[in-house]
């Protein structure tokens, strides 16, 4: 009787233990058919993007700007260069981050490498020489001639990418303008950033409610005081007072900080969240579907040393009253050919309109 007993038992846990497994194999193959049809899915929406054309004559002056009409020969590339000369998977940025209404702060042109899985980003200093009409010849100063004499937004972008143009070769491929709010979102919303501060940073302006104390040494910053940082140009009395190119280099530092950020495996699960902040807070021309191409792309990115940064070489500066920074026409097209020319043959010095300094 008991060895029947033990027989129905044993016959009803094989029967559990098979419905378990039965079980736990439909749901296996219902979960890999899930993340396939995800997959597939997810590649039929996320695309790369597409170029924009050659023919595109895009970079009317504003009106009134006339006189300017020749400033990148209204074209997107070198005169003779065509589409087929393009790399493969290569695509160029204009980055601007503007420091409250139309004043440019950051002037950056950045390049990724889709085929090789590398990211270049040169910054141009604020006070580089550019060759136009209008009394302020800094390239700074292009968003917002294009923004009070163009279109607005539209015409500031334009203008800048025209005058870029005179100095890289090309018109960048896409635009990111980014302004204060939405840097100091982003960088909260990676966490805050890893930084050296090279130096102790005290300084108070009441005028614009500004208020930087951050000191010297390793530091995590939150979105806040990476601004701060990225700001900053001298203390309180005239104290710790840094160059414009060292001000540059605090704003690369902040760039890789958060690239750093941004691959951890925590924070790739968050990629909405941050699509969401740019869609939100971020003026650009990049399109939902290559955004998230684009954001998938940080997978095949390891660690910084995929990211170099690099600063527009200059000969030297005007001094007063205006200290232009003249541009180094040779040093330029070396560096461009080296990182950022998404084209398969190389930029000459021809392709360029740099007022010569020396």
């Amino acid at each position: 009787m008991n060895n029947n007993k033990l027989r129905k038992k044993s016959k009803k846990s094989n029967t559990k233990a098979s419905i378990f497994i039965k079980t736990l194999f439909i749901s296996m193959a219902v979960f890999t058919v899930l993340i396939f049809s995800g997959v597939l899915i997810f590649k039929s929406i996320v695309k790369p993007p597409s170029i924009p054309n050659l023919e595109d004559i895009a970079f009317l002056p504003p009106d009134g700007e006339s006189e300017d009409m020749l400033i990148g020969n209204g074209l997107r590339a070198p005169e003779g260069f065509t589409a087929d000369d393009r790399k493969e998977e290569f695509y160029t940025f204009l980055i601007v981050g503007l420091d409250g209404g139309i004043n440019t702060d950051t002037i950056m042109v950045a390049s990724y490498d889709g085929i090789n899985n590398e990211a270049n980003i040169i910054s141009i200093p604020r006070d580089s020489l550019v060759n136009v009409k209008r009394k302020i010849k800094k390239i700074n100063a292009a968003y917002p001639a294009g923004t009070i004499y163009g279109d607005g937004k539209d015409g500031g972008i334009n203008q800048l990418k025209r005058e870029v143009k005179t100095i890289v070769g090309f018109v960048p491929d896409f635009y990111v303008c980014i302004d204060l709010d939405a840097f100091v979102k982003i960088v909260d919303a990676v966490g805050g950033v890893d930084v050296y501060v090279p130096l102790d940073m005290k300084y108070d302006d009441p005028y614009q409610d500004l208020h930087i104390n951050i000191k010297e040494g390793e530091q995590i910053l939150d979105g806040k005081n990476a601004l701060k940082f990225a700001r900053y140009r001298k203390g309180n009395n005239g104290r710790n007072i840094i160059s414009d190119y060292q001000r540059i280099e605090n704003q690369q530092a902040v760039i890789k900080a958060m690239l750093t950020k941004l691959l951890s495996p925590a924070n790739i699960l968050k990629i909405s969240e941050f699509i969401g902040i740019f869609n939100e807070n971020v003026y650009s021309d990049i399109k939902s579907e290559n955004m998230l191409w684009f954001a998938d792309q940080l997978n095949k990115i390891r660690g910084t040393d995929a990211l170099s940064t690099y600063t527009m070489p200059t000969s030297g500066t005007s001094g007063l009253p205006m200290y232009y920074e003249y541009l180094d026409e040779d040093a330029i097209v070396e560096l461009v050919n080296k990182t950022i020319n998404p084209y398969k043959i190389d930029i000459e010095a021809k392709d360029l309109d740099i007022i010569n300094g020396k």
